[in-house]
């Protein structure tokens, strides 16, 4: 698992939530398990379940990213 409880992380494209559940769902007749996590979302103040790639890890500090602080967090996940 890539995430654990507590973790911030970016999701939606620019929304800020905190990992409050994370679940590993087995698939019968597969090889594979699905990881997925409950996160709070602070804009709507509710908790949605997310997929493991459809989540990046927050390095910034604000509820919402603009414009600027979308090209940083990319620029930091991708090493540049």
């Amino acid at each position: 698992m890539k995430f654990c409880f507590g973790d911030i992380v970016v999701v939606c494209g620019n929304m800020i939530g905190v990992v409050v559940k994370s679940w590993i769902r087995y698939i019968s007749g597969e090889r594979g398990a699905v990881h997925e996590y409950e996160v709070y979302v602070r804009v709507s103040s509710d908790i949605k379940v997310f997929l493991e790639e459809d989540m990046e890890r927050y390095m910034v500090r604000h509820k919402v990213l603009d414009e600027e602080e979308s090209e940083w967090q990319s620029n930091a996940v991708r090493g540049i």
